[in-house]
């Protein structure tokens, strides 16, 4: 027998016999003791004499008698018989009397008092402490905070999750698919010589699926999947870390093959030198140690897969991710349209659509987004659909839910004078319009001016039409014309400006920043780079704590310049397209102060006042709204 189950056992035995104490010194402390009156056999003789005795009653030991009281009561008085007294003269004087005599023979089976005195109060003690045990879970007990706490998923009980539910991450499917081949034909890896990794680290920023990837592993492997946090390690009492993460490799070991997931990996697995070090956490410490040890001890080829999955991989202790522990890395990135298109797919399997739905378009409505958002996006398209009484969730019930979520609530009680609303409805025109005008511009999906929780009075949201990963000079300078857009409306039309475009001109400086100092893209400057930042990379988005400047004073001073030039060229680009094109700048202002949103076909049929520039067949898919107002 296992130590600790021995050691367990012992301990529960111990609860058992001390329970068993209190409670027959409890049942002797509280259980009731209705005797009669003990009283003197010559008290008793005279008051049969005096006629106040009704019934007696003779056994073997004494004599038990109903007597009334002075008081008109009744009482039950006990007598003990004594030794070689005859008491013919007491019965005939209780029959003279006319008292009630019975006799009681006492005898008590020993079966029946065994099982009344032992018997039964065992069984419902063991009933009850049975009882407490199953509800407490195999967690009860001092002893077993070094049972981990893992979730076991047994694939030929639960629900299974395969392949077909993952959808978006293709690459990283792809990874994995000799891991499964590895859990169903280990005989073929050993016959080659091969060794599968011992470790598969998903890396990926969160709501990706790595989860969800490592169940469908397990379930085209089927075998059972061990699945914990690592922060489910890490207790108040020294030593319990690693004590579970013995546990956990112990029971993944008596049921191999199988899949240890541990989620959360950086909880447990972070850098133990650098900076890291002055403020050290002994029991995470000896938690990781006790990981690189299990994962040492252990032959791959027993069928222990070692899955973990984390969205911080930059600060993980190198001893972890060395060859042999953690050796394969499978990145769970971010879906591109098509991949998203498939995921909202998965996500749609329940949920009656209407025969208007077109995925691709809310795909592309969705650049960024990853699976947890999507399932909520189709979430939140189902409960509009709901709140409308419909028995279909249609298109715009997928507009409202990107709409709600992108943006915020709808506030349509958020009051707005007559100069405020048309104010904003010039300000969003001409971003529309600029947008509309431009060569290398998103195409306008939604003009808007109904108040959003957010704190915006209005948004002009623009359709990708493709996910790109470079950009051009000339693209990122219509996107800083088409941010400026609402703030050269707002010049021509009211003659004055306004706080609305305070976010647009922080992007749009940002962007002009970004292509002087870092893309290189400034004649004046030159193909260098300016500045350091500070901070460390989080997956694919960098965490920026600061900048080192290396550069002069001299050139900071060009710098900004740069950037002002980069700026004023194109606010002066946006304030030429809306004075040319006037016109149908007005008549988008007035049509959205009418119905408050405006389509992309509206949009292009108010804004049909000459020849369109030629677009590109291929246009740029990085942004997916500019925001108004």
């Amino acid at each position: 027998m296992d130590p600790s189950r021995r050691k367990q056992l012992a301990f529960s035995g111990l609860y058992f016999v001390l329970a068993l104490v209190a409670l027959l010194a409890l049942q002797q402390a509280i259980a009731p003791r209705v005797r009669p009156r003990p009283i003197p056999y010559s008290e008793l003789l005279g008051r049969v004499r005096q006629g106040t005795v009704e019934r007696v009653e003779l056994r073997a030991d004494e004599v038990l008698a109903k007597a009334r009281t002075p008081t008109g009561g009744h009482e039950t008085v006990v007598a003990t018989r004594l030794p070689g007294v005859e008491e013919r003269a007491l019965v005939e004087e209780l029959d003279r009397r006319g008292v009630v005599v019975v006799g009681r023979i006492e005898r008590t089976a020993w079966w029946e008092s065994l099982l009344l005195a032992w018997i039964l109060p065992l069984v419902l003690l063991v009933a009850f402490w049975s009882f407490v045990i199953r509800r407490m879970g195999r967690h009860a007990g001092p002893l077993t905070f070094g049972k981990s706490r893992v979730k076991i998923y047994d694939q030929n009980q639960a629900e299974r999750i395969t392949f077909a539910d993952v959808a978006g991450v293709d690459e990283a499917e792809a990874e994995l698919v000799e891991v499964v081949d590895f859990l169903k034909n280990p005989g073929k890896y050993a016959a080659l010589g091969a060794r599968i990794p011992k470790g598969v680290l998903l890396v990926g920023p969160p709501g990706t699926g790595k989860t969800l990837l490592a169940k469908a592993v397990a379930g085209e492997a089927g075998v059972p999947f061990f699945s914990i946090s690592g922060s489910e390690f890490v207790e108040m009492f020294v030593g319990v870390g690693a004590a579970r993460m013995r546990d956990l490799f112990q029971q993944a070991k008596e049921r191999a093959p199988c899949i240890i997931f541990i989620d959360e990996l950086d909880a447990i697995g972070k850098a133990r030198g650098g900076a890291a070090a002055v403020a050290t956490h002994d029991e995470r410490e000896q938690t990781l140690n006790q990981l690189l040890v299990e994962m040492d001890g252990f032959d791959a080829g027993k069928g222990v897969v070692i899955m973990a999955a984390t969205n911080r991989p930059e600060i993980l202790d190198r001893a972890l991710v060395r060859a042999g522990r953690f050796d394969r890395q499978v990145v769970v990135d971010r879906p591109d349209v098509k991949g998203r298109e498939e995921i909202l797919r998965v996500h749609v399997r329940k949920v009656a659509l209407g025969s208007d739905v077109d995925l691709r378009i809310v795909a592309r409505r969705t650049p960024g987004m990853v699976g947890a958002d999507l399932a909520n996006i189709v979430n939140e398209a189902a409960l509009a659909a709901a709140r409308r009484g419909s028995s279909h969730v249609e298109q715009r019930d997928f507009e409202e839910a990107i709409d709600r979520v992108q943006l915020g609530l709808k506030k349509r009680n958020r009051a707005m004078n007559d100069e405020e609303r048309r104010r904003v409805a010039f300000h969003e025109a001409g971003h529309a319009l600029v947008a509309l005008s431009v060569e290398h511009a998103d195409p306008v999906h939604r003009v808007t001016i109904i108040p959003r929780s957010i704190g915006a009075l209005g948004a002009t949201l623009q359709l990708p039409t493709e996910d790109r990963y470079l950009m051009t000079r000339q693209e990122l300078l219509d996107r800083i014309c088409v941010m400026l857009g609402g703030r050269a409306a707002e010049e021509l039309i009211c003659q004055d400006v306004s706080t609305g475009a305070q976010n647009d001109l922080e992007r749009a400086t940002e962007t002009a920043r970004q292509m002087v100092c870092r893309f290189g893209m400034s004649d004046a400057l030159g193909p260098l780079t300016y500045g350091r930042p500070v901070g460390a990379r989080f997956l694919d988005a960098p965490v920026t704590l600061g900048e080192e400047r290396n550069f002069s004073e001299a050139t900071a001073q060009r710098i900004d310049a740069e950037v002002t030039a980069v700026v004023r060229e194109q606010h002066e680009r946006a304030r030429r397209i809306l004075a040319e094109r006037r016109p149908a700048l007005e008549r988008i202002a007035l049509r959205l102060l009418e119905e408050e949103t405006l389509e992309r076909e509206a949009l292009q049929a108010l804004a049909a006042d000459g020849p369109e520039p030629t677009r590109k067949a291929d246009e740029d898919g990085s942004v997916g709204a500019v925001a108004g107002v």
